[in-house]
């Protein structure tokens, strides 16, 4: 997927930076004998990767940023389907947490939607507790997600419910239905390896 250009969906794509996301059934994990259940640093050659974007990361010498992420909470579906499996809503779990949000925009809602939310997309690199995050997306303007990383469930919770800006684009997006399709997802950030501009992004705390 392609790539917002400042640390969420943009209007303007950083041709630079591409998403790749990948989501691996619990069974296919168990039955893998090189991954441990607890912590694991990532090596892609563990995983049934496309060769050509192998090949072509190994060409270019790409910098890359790899993430292990556990699904804890979520709901909604990608192009109708739940790609996470069945989730709760809301769990016990309060530690660092990753957050994917991701619509579809209806086309006769572009106008409202980019007209709210771009602007309080920008003040979330200011909020209490935010520490990295990346816009990707399938379609520019139409498909878009935000994938963000916190210190904790509740930092998250305050931005997302406590400013009156978001606030609002939260209920305006349901009142006026922008999204024909929406998901939300919640992780545990099981391994974080590589750099993102030049600096690990996220470190585990063992």
């Amino acid at each position: 997927m392609g790539c917002g250009r400042n640390g969420t969906f943009d209007k303007t794509p950083d041709w630079r930076q591409w998403a790749v996301l990948l989501v691996y059934s619990d069974k296919w994990i168990v039955n893998s004998k090189e991954l441990p259940t607890t912590h694991y640093p990532l090596n892609t050659s563990h995983y049934p990767l496309p060769t050509f974007l192998l090949a072509w990361w190994r060409f270019f010498g790409c910098e890359k940023w790899e993430l292990v992420l556990n699904p804890v909470e979520g709901h909604g579906y990608w192009d109708g389907k739940k790609v996470f499996g069945e989730l709760p809503r809301k769990t016990d779990y309060e530690g660092p947490i990753a957050v994917l949000t991701r619509a579809t925009i209806r086309l006769n809602k572009l106008h409202r939607f980019w007209k709210y939310v771009d602007p309080v997309a920008s003040q979330m690199t200011g909020a209490k507790g935010f520490i990295t995050s990346i816009g990707i997306g399938e379609v520019p303007w139409i498909k878009q997600a935000t994938f963000s990383i916190w210190e904790s469930k509740e930092a998250m919770k305050n931005f997302a419910y406590s400013l009156p800006e978001h606030a609002e684009v939260i209920r305006k997006t349901h009142k006026e239905n922008w999204y024909s399709e929406e998901l939300f997802v919640r992780f545990k950030v099981i391994s974080s390896t590589g750099t993102l501009n030049g600096k690990l992004p996220f470190k585990i705390n063992m």
